[in-house]
């Protein structure tokens, strides 16, 4: 896929179906050291030693799932939560691990403060879930959302399939996808959320994706900001 779109690098990120077995991606990642990054799945009772080992091999952050909702009303299986977050992040800043946060926007809002006390960089993923919601990027819950980026304090990953109801256009994310860069570009990564697992016929075209995102954001040098600084600053290539 990296490939097929002329990207010269990557981050494999561990999906919740393997919970906290990480070893396929330890696998690709030992396969292109050089060319990925990986995102882990633990526990509580994760091992420091476990956690270095993540390092070593080239995971650079921990993946969390605050995610209620009709498909997953008591939460999403083989992922770790908020409160986990808490309990593992003065280990995961002992090991220069991040943590990346799947949750809406207003989950992201309401535990604002009690995240950016935790002293780790927090990755949100998919623009904070905006697909679905009875808010706007214009609305003051994701002005507080914008307030945070623009402050520094938070990273965002451009990801629009999750982020959207309008398959196949997404026209809904646009409004997120350029208040978010109109925030604050440097701290913004793009996401493709390759291989699109579970759409079925609303999977989209991967080169669409990367099509769609330079066009949202219009600037080649911002576009060359958030594909390739800002990934390297925040992944360690």
């Amino acid at each position: 896929m990296l490939d097929a779109l002329g990207f010269d690098r990557g981050v494999v990120v561990q999906g919740s179906a393997h919970g906290v077995d990480n070893r396929a991606i330890a696998a690709a990642l030992a396969a292109a050291p050089d060319r990925l990054r990986g995102i882990a799945v633990v526990d509580e009772s994760v091992t420091d030693m476990a956690l270095d080992e993540l390092r070593r091999r080239g995971f650079t952050g921990v993946r969390f799932t605050q995610v209620k909702s009709s498909r997953y009303p008591n939460g999403m299986a083989g992922a770790s939560d908020l409160r986990a977050l808490a309990a593992l992040a003065p280990r995961l800043r002992e090991h220069g691990l991040h943590a990346q946060l799947f949750a809406n926007a207003d989950t992201v809002v309401e535990a604002g403060e009690n995240l950016l006390a935790l002293g780790l960089p927090i990755v949100v993923d998919h623009m904070g879930r905006t697909g679905r919601t009875e808010w706007g990027a214009t609305s003051p819950l994701y002005r507080e959302f914008l307030a945070m980026v623009r402050e520094g304090r938070l990273w965002v990953k451009l990801t629009m399939v999750r982020s959207s109801a309008a398959y196949p256009s997404y026209d809904d994310a646009r409004p997120f996808h350029e208040a978010l860069i109109e925030a604050n570009a440097d701290r913004l990564v793009f996401g493709s959320d390759w291989p699109l697992l579970n759409l079925g016929e609303r999977t989209p075209d991967i080169g669409r994706l990367v099509d769609l995102f330079r066009q949202w954001t219009g600037d080649d040098a911002v576009a060359n900001r958030i594909l390739v600084d800002n990934p390297a600053a925040l992944y360690g290539f």
